[in-house]
């Protein structure tokens, strides 16, 4: 059993779904993780631009409790950005790269990895395909929360930006973060998927 979810099962009492979708799914709860963990973890850049990365200083204040997945903007490059998540068991990191200032980023628009809907609070992220399509010059690119604080969207723990709202369902936590999990899991299996 992968850590993170035998992390999930053991502090909190929750019965883990892993893994309930085709291809990968995140662990449920993210352990608290290390830099150098998160520098070996890099699957989309080179060695020396892993070392480079500026990984957060405050790792042991993050909320993990709360968190499904890592993610952070790059204060020194706001074009930049990254995220770290368990993926079949193994730590994935991916470098994101954010283009300048869309229209989208002015009005309304939903996440397409927690569904929540900001007013000029989602961004298009790009990510470099892994191996010989990346080199290439190959990308991945979805709508993200501009923050990637998803996690905390999800559980109610941050305020959503302007006129924006989570959508009203009935799914239990859970089963939001477990969706949550699914649609991430699919965006990297979209960068890591072998191909030219």
């Amino acid at each position: 059993m992968p850590r993170a979810a035998h992390r999930l099962n053991r502090s909190r009492g929750v019965k883990s779904a892993w893994p309930p979708v085709r291809g990968g799914l995140a662990s449920l709860i993210v352990e608290p993780l290390t830099e150098p963990e998160i520098r070996a973890a890099f699957v989309n850049c080179s060695k020396g631009e892993a070392k480079r990365a500026n990984i957060p200083r405050d790792l042991a204040e993050r909320p993990w409790e709360d968190l499904d997945f890592l993610g952070w903007r790059d204060p020194q490059s706001p074009e930049r950005a990254y995220l770290a998540a368990e993926i079949d068991g193994r730590l994935v990191a991916i470098v994101l790269r954010c283009p300048g200032p869309s229209p989208l980023q002015k009005k309304t628009s939903m996440c397409s990895v927690c569904l929540t809907s900001h007013t000029g609070g989602v961004t298009l992220m790009v990510a470099a395909r892994t191996g010989k399509a990346g080199q290439q010059g190959n990308t991945v690119g979805e709508y993200l929360c501009t923050d990637l604080a998803c996690s905390l969207y999800v559980r109610g723990k941050k305020p959503v930006r302007g006129l924006g709202a989570r959508p009203v369902e009935q799914l239990s936590l859970e089963e939001k973060a477990e969706r949550t999990m699914a649609n991430l899991a699919a965006f990297i299996a979209k960068i890591t998927a072998p191909g030219r």
